[in-house]
């Protein structure tokens, strides 16, 4: 096993100090090694969120590797003296993981999102990475009681790679009540990345992304329901950074 990553502690949650080539090569060891390796991504709304939700909170802190999907989150880290390498978007770990996975004939189990997206989503994995074994796939809408049967029927199916298409934090706590249980290699909670797959939802083209501000592309598409929700978490992101970055300077 490779000697374990830094790691950087930032607004009270540490993050592995991990770049995506890094993160891509440890799952790829978790998987020849079974070791049921569990994936845990931060940005700016969840990292807010985590401050008054204990239950997301330990969900996403008990995952073996948290890396920063926010491109806020690395730029905070830097602000702070606590400095990240990069960004692992949980969309761009996602398509390494399939694209890997491909050339190293892995299986994978795909769970969330609504039938007819899953289904969109199953036929552009078979599409794109035809190495990759489709070792199952189950929509996201089930209730918590059903949840034993679906995590049961998910470890039979011993995939090497499981990812969860579903939002938080209802895919931080499936993942954390289930996780032993199920037994794959790695376990990638990947929210709406099913949907962009399957051609529901566009993604910021590349530039955006690199500019960090993909964020504003998506308000952009649905300003007004995701306007509200965007000033109340960048706003209060931004607070945190400020109050962490003074309290820090008084204890220097």
């Amino acid at each position: 096993m490779s000697a374990a990553a830094p790691r950087r502690t930032i607004l009270g949650v540490t993050l592995d100090a991990l770049t995506m080539e890094q993160t891509v090569a440890r799952c790829v060891e978790a998987v020849e090694n079974r070791e049921n390796l569990t994936i845990g991504v931060v940005n700016a709304a969840k990292a807010v969120h985590m401050g008054h939700d204990a239950l997301l909170r330990d969900s996403v802190t008990s995952c073996d590797v948290v890396v920063a999907d926010g491109q806020a989150v690395v730029w905070a880290s830097r602000f702070l003296g606590h400095p990240l390498p990069e960004r692992v978007a949980g969309i761009d770990l996602f398509t390494s993981l399939m694209a890997e996975g491909s050339r190293r004939s892995y299986r994978a189990y795909f769970l969330g999102a609504r039938p007819e997206v899953l289904e969109r989503v199953v036929a552009e994995v078979r599409r794109r990475h035809p190495g990759l074994e489709i070792a199952g796939s189950r929509d996201g809408y089930f209730t918590d009681d059903e949840a034993p049967e679906v995590a049961a029927r998910i470890g039979e199916a011993k995939p090497d790679l499981l990812f969860l298409g579903m939002t938080s934090p209802k895919k931080e706590i499936f993942l954390a009540r289930f996780a032993d249980e199920i037994r794959a290699g790695v376990i990638h909670g990947v929210g709406g990345s099913f949907d962009v797959l399957a051609g529901k939802v566009r993604r910021a083209p590349v530039l955006w992304q690199r500019l960090g501000v993909e964020w504003l592309y998506r308000f952009l598409q649905e300003p007004l329901r995701l306007g509200p929700r965007y000033l109340s978490t960048n706003t209060r992101f931004a607070w945190m950074v400020v109050k962490e970055y003074v309290q820090g300077r008084g204890r220097a």
